[in-house]
């Protein structure tokens, strides 16, 4: 093998962290390394849904990778328009159907476990994997001769590496995002210093969720013929809460995930306004974010739903409960020769079922920009803020739409129902009406002609 052009460590290896060390297989010439805080790889959760926007991206890992996800969906990919999830208003004795979502092209719906192992067994020999890594800081140059000296990782057990480009895919908590901020701050207008440290830590969002998975069978054994067994997705609506279930793992469970929504906190959950006071999420402690739940207690907030919903609920075993946190809009994604992925990047509510397909693309699009035969380890910067110009402000328009979702979900906009549908599928139509293609289109133009100011 040749000499490489540069060496890449992704802190995390989730979703995110693991799509772009695969896309960067494509690149030989790019060592990759994948430090992962865990003591092996796994995905907390359950299932989750890729959109068709995403799912085109996906396909781009080539036909074995994209063959190996239908296996471990258990239906194919369809072009044409297909019903997504049926809503009601459930918060009544007496249920009403609203609508039908339709979507171009078809949801593909996965267990977490799932998706994950096919990206390990996708990953390349060039990238090398290391468990029991939690970042504990690091150090990049920007000095004189030596600015383009390695990047020096410390991790919480005392050792230490050494990368020339450091990709943080490492979550909500992100251990970059905390270092890359500080950084960033150093270089701001003094007064907007407070407000951009602001965004190092996440925020309760003020909506909580309910997770959990109901066997197959023994709703089916309550009722053989539930709506559910019929292969879509139920979204059951209420005032300030609501929830949605679909079939997972080949149909063995039904994917159950409620949320409550406090209105107040939710219209705030991007600001980074350091004069606005935050609640914190009333839980024990406000860094346990994630309980466990028995039965009663996960149904609760659902407990006067029509008997549609209670049918499922009364199948429920226990869960966990999620404080929903999320990232103020942060203003810039990249300094020097770091950058943040995913969660670390723009962790944002969940009710567009986007945020592991927005880490899905910015793998791509990262993968794309820093594989490419122009960028160098001079270029690397460039590169990255290319990135940042095409990535950041999608992945917040995409953050806010989802909002608007989870408040049209609960009730809490001032909207006739029998224009609910409409709007719903207004604000969501992105997620198969639009591709990544026309971004990628431009990062490489960008890359390829260094004379187009990014800035």
């Amino acid at each position: 093998m040749s000499t490489p052009k540069f060496r890449i460590a992704i802190c995390g290896g989730g979703v995110g962290g693991l799509t772009l060390a695969v896309a960067l297989s494509r690149y030989p010439d790019i060592v990759v390394d994948v430090y992962e805080a865990a003591q092996s790889f796994y995905e907390i959760g359950a299932g989750f849904g890729i959109w068709p926007r995403t799912f085109k991206v996906l396909r781009k890992l080539g036909p074995d990778f994209e063959q190996q996800l239908l296996q471990r969906c258990g239906y194919e990919y369809t072009e044409g328009y297909v019903p997504a999830f049926t809503l009601r208003k459930s918060d009544q004795a007496a249920g009403i159907e609203l609508f039908d979502l339709m979507t171009k092209g078809s949801q593909m719906r996965f267990h977490r476990a799932d998706f994950h192992g096919v990206l390990l067994s996708h990953l390349p020999p060039s990238c090398t994997t290391h468990n029991a890594k939690r970042l504990k800081s690091y150090t990049q140059s920007f000095n004189g001769h030596s600015i383009n000296s390695p990047i020096t990782l410390t991790f919480q057990d005392g050792s230490t590496a050494t990368c020339d480009v450091l990709i943080g895919a490492d979550g909500i908590k992100s251990a970059v995002r905390s270092y890359m901020i500080r950084e960033l701050a150093e270089v701001m207008d003094p007064d907007e210093k407070q407000s951009v440290l602001s965004c190092i830590n996440p925020v309760w969002s003020g909506a909580t969720a309910y997770r959990t998975l109901i066997p197959k069978e023994k709703l089916r054994a309550r009722c053989p013929d539930h709506r559910v067994f019929r292969g879509g997705a139920t979204q059951y609506l209420g005032k300030d809460a609501f929830f949605l279930v679909y079939p997972i793992s080949l149909g063995q469970n039904i994917n159950f995930v409620g949320f409550t929504l406090q209105p107040d906190l939710v219209d705030t959950a991007y600001e980074a306004d350091v004069r606005i006071p935050r609640q914190s999420f009333p839980g024990k402690a406000n860094n346990e974010w994630i309980g466990e739940l028995t039965a009663e207690q996960l149904v609760e907030p659902f407990k006067d739903f029509e008997e549609d919903a209670k049918l499922l609920l009364e199948c429920v075993e226990g869960g966990t409960l999620w404080a929903v946190h999320t990232v103020k809009t942060l203003p810039s994604i990249n300094f020097g020769r770091v950058a943040l992925l995913g969660d670390a990047a723009h962790a944002m509510l969940p009710f567009q079922g986007a945020g592991a397909g927005q880490s899905i693309e910015d793998a791509y699009l990262l993968a794309t920009v820093l594989g490419h035969k122009a960028t160098t380890l001079d270029t690397v910067p460039r590169a990255l803020a290319i990135y940042d110009k095409l990535r950041r402000p999608f992945s917040s328009d995409v953050a806010l739409r989802s909002r608007l979702n989870g408040q049209l979900c609960t009730l809490q906009k001032d909207v006739p129902l029998h224009e609910l549908g409409n709007i719903i599928t207004k604000n969501w139509e992105w997620a198969w009406l639009t591709e990544l293609d026309d971004a990628l289109e431009e990062a490489i133009m960008l890359v390829e002609d260094s004379s187009i100011n990014i800035s």
